[in-house]
């Protein structure tokens, strides 16, 4: 596990819409992601406002992502979840699944989506990465949006869209 996480963002006043996807499953742990991810949120952006969706489990939250991408504009989007390694491959298969979406949908829409669902081996690992201070995922998921909101703030001044003609 790599401690060499980016240096935290500077505070911003932007009102940055901010949506989090987040399972349920692994309820204690993805809480604390969540819990996480908002009070690092607050601070570093005080304007922004942050709309949390549940889903039931991991395998959802790439189908909820693409519905909220659809029907809302958020700045960055930030998917938390736990899927725990068991003695079968089903884990795995939902871990590579849910990663595949998230960057096609991320490229797709050309929007910072941040990808936290953890694929862990035991409840050790899981308490260290959710509930952990030394390293906390909810915190740089909130750090990681808060970098791209930023850097996308200054792509769009730096590539402005063309203007239509319509």
């Amino acid at each position: 596990m790599s401690l060499a996480a980016p240096n935290r963002p500077r505070p911003s006043s932007s009102r940055a819409n901010v949506a989090i996807v987040a399972s349920r499953y692994n309820e204690a742990y993805v809480n604390s992601l969540v819990d996480s991810a908002r009070r690092e949120l607050e601070a570093l952006m005080p304007g922004a406002i942050i709309t949390v969706y549940r889903v039931p489990g991991a395998f959802e939250i790439p189908v909820t992502a693409e519905f909220v991408l659809r029907h809302t504009t958020p700045d960055a989007l930030i998917c938390l979840g736990l899927i725990m390694r068991g003695e079968s491959e089903h884990g795995d298969l939902v871990g590579a699944s849910v990663t595949d979406a998230i960057q096609r949908m991320a490229v797709a829409h050309a929007i910072p989506i941040v990808h936290e669902v953890l694929l862990l081996d035991d409840e050790e690992q899981a308490r260290e990465r959710c509930m952990g201070d030394r390293i906390n995922r909810g915190t740089e998921a909130a750090q990681v949006a808060v970098n791209m909101i930023q850097l996308f703030e200054k792509l769009r001044v730096s590539f402005p869209f063309p203007q239509s003609n319509a």
